[in-house]
């Protein structure tokens, strides 16, 4: 069983820096891959209302027999309820469909901030009222960018616990993760591989090599080695093994800057200045 690391958050909590996102994963696979990952020791799952396997979760969790304290839970806030009634409801429909007496953290999933008349600040507050009944242990953004969060430093009580965004080789993020670093704000990748777009690159190829290990798990060590928290998603279990095997050896100095230096600025996903998808 490999032995994940925590990161403490900025209001005490810990959360595993390693982690099995579900994100496009079909409910039908959900408890079957969310077992698997359990099995080969993730003790963090990630889900959203967006990605329509919340209760599939909740169901694996059960299932697996596993004493709720030891495993992390995510969620996030489906785009269509940022009203604060409306965001009131959405989690309580959450939490009847995971099934589960808390969530470990609670994210807004995008900040749109083109929607709304851009008040995502409202809907912060009603995350904070989450957090102080004690329904989410922490809360948090994702997408959010250097403005987005200071906004909300300067007109919310609770900083967030976490900024999950878009990083990989090809983005860094070196400013925005230096941001939140400042702000005591934990880091999580999405996309961490660039849904595999940099797996062929030859620097990479290169490293693994050396190191006798998979591209990806090049790279998902290259992010544990910045501090960044992943949660790489498959449905095969020996791929979900194989990407949590990642603890048994370390990036030399030189290797890490060769993979940050691949940096392009490059988007997978779309620009969180202007995303305004909300699902039907």
């Amino acid at each position: 069983m490999p032995s994940v690391p925590d990161i403490q958050l900025n209001n005490g909590q810990t959360i595993p820096q390693f982690g099995f996102g579900v994100f496009q994963v079909k409910p039908e696979e959900t408890v079957d891959a969310t077992i698997a990952a359990l099995e080969a020791g993730y003790r963090h799952i990630d889900t959203a209302q967006m990605y329509g396997n919340e209760r599939e979760v909740g169901e694996a969790v059960r299932k697996f027999g596993i004493d709720r304290d030891e495993v992390f839970i995510t969620s996030k806030l489906n785009n269509g309820y940022h009203r604060p009634d409306d965001a009131r409801a959405a989690f309580d429909l959450t939490m009847e469909t995971i099934g589960l007496e808390y969530l470990d953290l609670f994210l807004i999933h995008w900040p749109l901030p083109t929607l709304y008349d851009g008040d995502f600040v409202s809907t912060w507050r009603v995350l904070e009222e989450f957090y102080r009944d004690g329904r989410a242990r922490s809360i948090g953004v994702s997408n959010f960018q250097v403005n987005h969060i200071n906004r909300l430093a300067a007109e919310c009580d609770v900083v967030p616990a976490v900024n999950q965004i878009e990083v990989h080789p090809y983005l860094t993020q070196t400013e925005l993760r230096e941001h939140c670093a400042d702000k005591q704000i934990a880091v999580e990748a999405w996309s961490p591989i660039a849904r595999g777009q940099v797996l062929d690159d030859p620097t990479v190829t290169s490293i693994a090599a050396g190191h006798d290990k998979t591209p990806a798990q090049v790279v998902l060590r290259w992010h544990i080695q910045r501090g960044d928290i992943v949660f790489p998603k498959s449905v095969k279990p020996e791929r979900i093994r194989e990407n949590i095997d990642v603890f048994d050896f370390e990036l030399s100095a030189e290797d890490m800057q060769a993979i940050s230096a691949l940096n392009r600025d490059e988007r997978i996903g779309p620009d969180p200045d202007t995303f305004d998808y909300i699902p039907d």
